[in-house]
């Protein structure tokens, strides 16, 4: 292991939750005088804290390693954070709902970055009752292809696995859908906001000039 909590960290998140040193340390079983030094790099938790503290807290152990003391009892703030990892070996998908160690053939694996929809991606989207039916102008062969496509709501992920040789599309709930993302093999992530307004359209709409007009809109009616 290459880092390890820093008392500095565990301060942080103490004051944060306006906790004594007497207050965390009954939590955790320990001594005021044991968090005292923590918090004074005289001493450092033994392993066996790392998950106890990081309950307290409401973390995970690796934001508490990392220093990223994220608060993660919410969980529609989790999913709107959502990362998702893609192994270049297998093409395996992996999601987390925070930072995170993701690992797959020995290879440890970034979160993609999503990129805005190009004229090369495009997304179509109809709404079909309660449910969004989504489609991309994309090749679909072995060697390029849509890999996933994901909806992302306030306290939801919906996601589909797409095949080669298979169809670009997908149906999602609409409720509270704010964000769709997809993963082209060969260039990686892009996104598309659900902007106020699209989903009382009727018709089938593509993202590229529209969703911009809507969005510039929204900026100004909203800002």
């Amino acid at each position: 292991m290459n880092q390890y909590v820093t008392g500095a960290v565990i301060k942080e998140l103490r004051e944060k939750y306006h906790l004594t040193q007497a207050e965390l340390a009954e939590k955790l079983n320990v001594s005021d005088k044991t968090v005292s030094k923590w918090e004074t790099a005289k001493g450092y938790p033994d392993i066996s804290l790392l998950e106890p503290i990081a309950k307290v807290f409401g973390i995970s152990v690796t934001e508490l390693i990392s220093g990223n003391a994220v608060r993660n009892v919410n969980v529609s703030a989790n999913m709107m954070r959502s990362k998702f990892y893609v192994c270049p070996v297998c093409g395996n998908n992996i999601h987390s709902m925070g930072e995170a160690v993701i690992q797959c053939h020995g290879i440890t694996l970034t979160p993609c970055q999503a990129e805005e929809t190009d004229e090369n991606h495009m997304i179509f989207i109809e709404r079909d009752e309660d449910e969004y039916y989504v489609r991309i102008e994309h090749d679909m062969t072995k060697q390029h292809y849509i890999s996933f496509i994901a909806a992302l709501s306030p306290d939801k992920l919906q996601m589909i696995k797409l095949y080669p040789e298979g169809n670009a599309e997908a149906r999602f709930k609409i409720n509270g859908v704010k964000k769709l993302l997809f993963y082209c093999n060969r260039d990686g992530m892009f996104f598309i906001n659900i902007v106020k307004g699209i989903d009382d359209k009727q018709a089938i709409y593509d993202d590229i000039e529209e969703r911009k007009a809507l969005e510039q809109t929204a900026k100004m009616l909203f800002k």
